[in-house]
């Protein structure tokens, strides 16, 4: 497995990262840690949790792991913050109180003495965002985080916490974790250039859209068995009824098309992946699994490459369209650009 820099870091992570937000729900303790051996076997070196997977569950699970593995200086550990960990309506968000009260309760549940990089999980727009970047700064100066970086922002809210930390002298926001595939390419739009602009990585989380991308669902068919929509059929961003669209199913062709050309054992989330591995500002993407056998089945993507013109062909089928006012702007930054060869 490839090594990538961890945003604008000195740190390197592998360029898949194990996301472990079943653990403790769909995937028990004893089968987890046989997918962080297999992971860590195959030359991963990145986990992903958050303090609200399973109420702390997936950090307590984590952190039996590494006490049993006996040693950590070989991984990066990433944890986050922001939803609620409680009834007491305190127990949530960005604000100082509550972050320096739960990156406390991460470490301890992790057993460690510090994570290499603390996120924001998501916007908060009861605290202002001073106060969040402030609370960072003490907690990478006390050593209890190494770097720091966010989780569904906007572009404009991302842009601003990158002008803070630069104005302020904060650690600065090393990578983005937003959610990005073939079928959710919004993120270009505004995040990619401020990404790109500040040196930010991304690490896209739900890069198979929640099973959409390993062909599992058909059209006019609705899922039903043990899978994501399966066990929900109305389950989050990936809801049947919201993903059930020509769109999408002339995406799904086209990634069908380059598995079955392919042959040789090229599956439909081995092409989803490398799509998305080759996008710009790319840092390190987020498996998430249930399982052993769905791990090994994304690791297989290492394995193949895909051609430009493959590339081409899923760019121009997954194209989302621009809107207003970016359409409006590429269309005049073109006529300008154009007046330079007269």
């Amino acid at each position: 497995m490839r090594f990538r820099p961890l945003g604008g870091s000195g740190a390197l992570v592998t360029e898949f990262c194990l996301g472990t937000m079943t653990f403790g729900t769909e995937t028990d303790e004893q089968e987890a840690h046989r997918v962080l051996d297999e992971f860590v076997d195959a030359g991963g070196n990145f986990i992903d949790t958050a303090d609200v997977y399973s109420d702390g569950a997936s950090e307590e699970i984590i952190g039996s792991w590494l006490a049993r593995r006996g040693r950590t200086d070989d991984l990066v550990i990433a944890t986050k913050v922001r939803f609620s960990m409680g009834d007491n309506p305190n127990q949530q968000g960005l604000s100082a109180r509550w972050i320096k009260h739960e990156v406390e309760n991460s470490l301890r549940r992790l057993r460690l003495d510090h994570v290499d990089l603390y996120q924001a999980h998501c916007w908060d727009p009861l605290t202002p965002l001073e106060e969040t970047l402030a609370a960072f700064d003490d907690l990478v100066h006390a050593g209890k985080v190494r770097y720091v970086g966010a989780s569904n922002f906007m572009g404009w809210q991302l842009q601003r916490a990158a002008l803070l930390t630069r104005m302020h002298g904060w650690p600065r926001i090393v990578t983005l974790q937003p959610q990005y595939n073939l079928l959710a390419r919004e993120i270009e739009w505004e995040l990619v250039p401020v990404c790109l602009e500040e040196g930010i990585g991304l690490l896209p989380w739900s890069p198979l859209g929640g099973g959409w991308l390993s062909g599992k669902y058909r059209p006019d068919e609705r899922p039903t068995g043990a899978t994501r929509l399966g066990d929900d059929p109305n389950r989050g961003v990936e809801a049947y009824d919201k993903r059930n669209t020509e769109r999408t199913w002339r995406i799904l062709g086209e990634v069908e098309r380059i598995a079955r050309d392919r042959g040789s054992g090229m599956t439909f989330a081995h092409v989803a992946l490398n799509w998305l591995r080759r996008r710009p500002a790319m840092t390190s993407v987020i498996l998430g699994v249930r399982n052993l056998a769905q791990l090994r089945e994304n690791l297989g993507a290492l394995e193949w490459e895909l051609t430009d013109e493959e590339v081409r062909a899923l760019d121009e089928v997954s194209d989302p369209g621009s809107p207003y006012p970016k359409a409006f702007i590429d269309e005049a930054s073109e006529r300008r650009r154009a007046a330079l060869n007269g």
